[in-house]
């Protein structure tokens, strides 16, 4: 499906572990994702999938295994400088928005590539002004998030992600709060930006939206992947009886 072969891995993910407590969340994830493919995660609830995005954005480190980001060694990452320079190449938009209510949507999409980037504010409001036109949300820049419906926030949170200029984008379950018609609005958007040829690893319950935009599926089940592949073998001929159990319960 992909238009870029030769492929070459801009993640990797080997053998992760993970615990919380006496509880093993991962236990022997691996998966590569290729420059510009869209990879969709899938399971129930619990299988590990929200811990996986985390531990490849350095959020949570792993216990065991290696994830490499690009050039970012992120189970070795230790310093702030070294987290900053891989919040740089990964943004990661989660199920709350968790804007600043305080700020403007176009503040809130300003205030990293400035504080933290430390790049000049005429340049980053451009940027952010163009972001939120690509959203479809020009005519909302002085908006503050209350007066916004959870659809649009979220849209402002993708914008304020893509602010930084990411390499991949992480997308936590971020329809799993929205109404129907919301759901649909950021929907559009995600596609828009996998169209673009933008690296994604979508974690969703979204299932005819994984089949349609995504170039390979993973399905997690207690934390290991039971089955992985393109959309229309995972979802049209599941190997596993796992898999096949858990479609029949959500299709």
């Amino acid at each position: 499906m992909s238009n870029n072969p030769p492929a070459t891995p801009i993640v990797r993910v080997a053998d992760v572990h993970k615990s919380f407590g006496s509880v093993e969340v991962l236990r022997g994830m691996s998966m590569t994702v290729n420059t510009g493919e869209a990879v969709c995660v899938i399971g129930p609830s619990g299988s590990g999938k929200s811990t996986l995005l985390r531990c490849i954005n350095g959020l949570i480190p792993v216990d065991r295994g290696e994830v490499f980001v690009g050039a970012h060694a992120v189970h070795q990452l230790r310093t702030d400088r070294q987290m900053i320079a891989l919040r740089k190449d990964v943004s990661i938009v989660f199920q709350q928005y968790n804007l600043f209510p305080h700020k403007t949507a176009l503040q809130n999409i300003m205030m990293a590539p400035i504080q933290v980037l430390k790049q000049p504010k005429q340049e980053v409001e451009m940027r952010a002004r163009e972001l939120l036109k690509k959203v479809r949300l020009d005519g909302k820049e002085n908006s503050y998030p209350g007066e916004l419906s959870g659809g649009q926030q979220q849209r402002v949170a993708i914008a304020r992600a893509l602010a930084m200029r990411p390499s991949v984008m992480l997308f936590d379950e971020v329809t799993a709060a929205l109404d129907p018609e919301t759901r649909k609005e950021v929907l559009v958007t995600i596609r828009q930006l996998v169209e673009e040829g933008l690296t994604s690893i979508l974690v969703t319950h979204e299932m005819a939206f994984a089949r349609e935009i995504a170039h390979k599926v993973y399905f997690t089940d207690q934390g290991v992947i039971v089955e992985h592949g393109a959309p229309e073998q995972v979802f049209g001929n599941p190997q596993k009886q796992r898999t096949r159990a858990f479609l029949e319960q959500v299709l």
